[in-house]
């Protein structure tokens, strides 16, 4: 729990640094829950601690095309016309989203382990950071564009427990990854942890699609403290094409 810190002093004392002499605590409804407030009243100065509230987020539409001059021809090509931007409070930008136009599947049927059909390695779309985030593991995701590419986490020892879901977007740095086509895991992982500029991929995690919405949209998971956004892009496998939404969480990391 992040708190802010007031302090207030009487105009009449000095400023020193004293410990409390009288702590009170009190509990109070603050939008449904219960949060402590701790009054510290020191020598005529009270310290009041309360819970900061997490940033809201929204997004705006995007008329414009994914960038050009950062990404290949070719991957330029497979991309909608139009986006998505993220925001964080009034105007700071988190990140802006380009879907593919269409995603080839050999079928809509999915496994039972994992939440969407699509194919290790697979192109999902780009992002762009605006300024300096984070991904899913908390590493630094550096200012820049992105491809993005479906991965399932490995089935081993070392990440029992590590998600509740199986299913993520890797990102790999545009210029590093100019094909659309898919490529294999150990490609991927290692481009993509190339881009977070460590041993572990630079990654997104797709949750399982709530029920059908508007889209796009946004959503807080105030639990675990994700902002989630729900896009929809066009499948198709052999027999049909429609709609196939994505939940994906583009703000707050894994619980350690």
């Amino acid at each position: 729990m992040r708190f802010q810190v007031i302090l207030y002093v009487s105009p009449a004392l000095p400023v020193v640094v004293i410990p409390p002499v009288v702590v009170v605590e009190e509990y109070c409804a603050m939008q449904k829950v219960l949060r402590r407030v701790s009054l510290f009243v020191v020598f005529g100065s009270i310290v009041v601690c309360r819970p900061l509230e997490a940033a809201e987020h929204r997004i705006e539409l995007l008329e414009a095309k994914a960038p050009g001059e950062e990404i290949s021809e070719e991957i330029a090509a497979t991309l909608q016309p139009t986006g998505v931007r993220v925001l964080r409070g009034k105007k700071r930008k988190v990140c802006d989203l380009w879907l593919c136009k269409e995603w080839q599947l050999p079928s809509f049927n999915k496994k039972e382990d994992v939440n969407y059909p699509f194919v290790p390695g697979q192109l999902i779309g780009v992002v762009r950071y605006n300024s300096k985030g984070g991904d899913f593991r908390d590493q630094d995701i550096a200012k820049g564009v992105y491809t993005l590419r479906y991965a399932q986490q490995p089935v081993d020892g070392a990440h029992v427990g590590t998600s509740a879901t199986r299913d993520f977007l890797l990102l790999i740095e545009a210029a590093n990854d100019e094909s659309p086509e898919i490529i294999d895991y150990e490609t991927l992982a290692e481009d993509s942890a190339a881009a977070a500029g460590s041993s572990h991929p630079c990654l997104l995690s797709l949750q399982e699609p709530g029920e059908a919405g508007t889209t796009p949209s946004i959503n807080e998971n105030e639990q675990a403290e994700w902002w989630i956004i729900r896009l929809v892009g066009q499948a198709a496998d052999a027999n049909e094409v429609k709609a196939l939404p994505i939940d994906l969480v583009v703000a707050g990391q894994a619980a350690e």
